[in-house]
């Protein structure tokens, strides 16, 4: 490695998003609060703004606090009540909130919790006293539940997969990439939806990218998460780890290479660890380049010009997240903005929480976060002729 590239950052240097991301979030809605108005007038109209009623919310297990925090935050500030389904596998961090919340002052019956499985979650979601779903999971699971929300008509909002592209323009600054790569495209061991798991690359720096690319994975601490050291800690589930294989035997099978890991630490003998991995060879109508893997799988694809990078992004089911790098920031905007998807960060990628997240196409229907995070807690009413 070239002594002249600064070390990154261990496990204990970077905030827990999770936690903190977290934290944040009902931070900004209490900054916010006072900006709320619930009445306007328009002309002779009185347009009111009103709680919608109880919120039954899913949240998946990756990031169980921060998902349900952009959830919980809005819906407590437009005046509603809250039931939380949490996954079964992380139920003990939303005990922890609900302590929380008592150690806050709310009042009880103000944010509930319910426990289980698939089961407990359509139950929530068919309850005649729940007025609102609000549901981040996998788009299939995504599917059932909002054909359950359309034989009420009960509103509901989606935050779902996956498949974003990362756009690495001919002139882009790869060490900025190769610094941020964590933050882009590997967040917790690569199980997150808005993650740019597809790397498009301009045809002229695809080699210099893999051997960067293997120099830089080949370098990171697979191993403990409580190790100060640990830069990949494991998958979170068993079966997700078999999921992940999976897919690294698919796109070995499809004809795909795998430039860096493609297994498990040979120095760990237990534990749900995967290799950081990269394929090359990759074509966009690859399985790997298509479906949601939720793991540390990339896929690089070489792009011929600007068009090209763009059209290959866009040939995707899904809309959530992406990332443009160039050396131009107004270039990389200019480009960000041609890329169909909710979000896409410009030279990194990072929520602001002031602003709408969410995603297009399979990728969900809806936003959280920002003031457009509120309005879908609240029920609008127009009173004509009230001036």
């Amino acid at each position: 490695m070239d002594a002249e590239r600064s070390p990154r950052p261990s496990r204990r240097d970077r905030p827990d998003h999770n936690v903190h991301a977290g934290a944040g979030v009902v931070d900004y809605y209490a900054a916010v609060a006072d900006e709320v108005r619930l009445e306007e007038m328009r002309s002779t109209t009185l347009v009111r703004r009103e709680p919608v009623g109880v919120a039954g919310l899913i949240v998946p297990w990756n990031a169980p606090l921060l998902l349900a925090l952009m959830k919980i935050a809005p819906a407590l500030l437009a005046g509603c009540t809250v039931v939380l389904k949490p996954a079964a596998e992380t139920s003990l961090s939303a005990a922890f909130l609900t302590d929380a919340t008592r150690a806050a002052g709310l009042p009880p019956g103000v944010v509930n919790i319910v426990t289980g499985g698939r089961e407990t979650g359509s139950a929530l979601v068919a309850h005649p006293g729940v007025d609102k779903i609000g549901f981040t999971g996998s788009t299939a699971a995504g599917r059932i539940v909002a054909a359950q929300c359309g034989q009420t008509l009960k509103p509901a909002t989606f935050e779902l997969g996956g498949k974003s592209a990362a756009i690495l323009l001919d002139d882009a600054e790869l060490d900025t990439y190769l610094d941020r790569i964590t933050e882009v495209s590997l967040l917790g061991s690569g199980q997150g939806c808005l993650l740019s798991t597809r790397l498009l690359v301009a045809r002229s720096r695809h080699d210099e990218l893999c051997d960067r690319l293997r120099e830089t994975l080949a370098a990171q601490v697979v191993g403990n998460p409580l190790d100060p050291a640990t830069t990949f800690g494991p998958i979170s589930l068993q079966r997700q780890r078999a999921h992940v294989e999976d897919y690294i035997r698919i796109g070995r099978d499809e004809g795909a290479a795998v430039l860096v890991g493609g297994g498990r630490p040979a120095h760990l003998d237990h534990g749900f660890f995967v290799e950081p991995t990269v394929f090359v060879g990759v074509d966009n109508g690859m399985r790997i380049a298509r479906e949601e893997i939720f793991g540390p799988v990339l896929t690089v694809t070489p792009f011929d010009d600007e068009d090209h990078a763009v059209a290959l992004a866009n040939d995707s089911e899904y809309g959530l997240g992406g990332s443009v790098f160039s050396a131009d920031r107004e270039h990389e905007v200019a480009v960000a903005r041609r890329v169909q998807t909710g979000t896409i960060g410009v030279n990194g990628y990072q929520l602001d929480l002031a602003a709408p997240f969410g995603g297009v196409r399979n990728s969900g229907i809806g936003r959280e976060l920002g003031p457009e995070g509120l309005a879908p807690y609240q029920r609008l009413q127009s009173i004509y002729h009230a001036g």
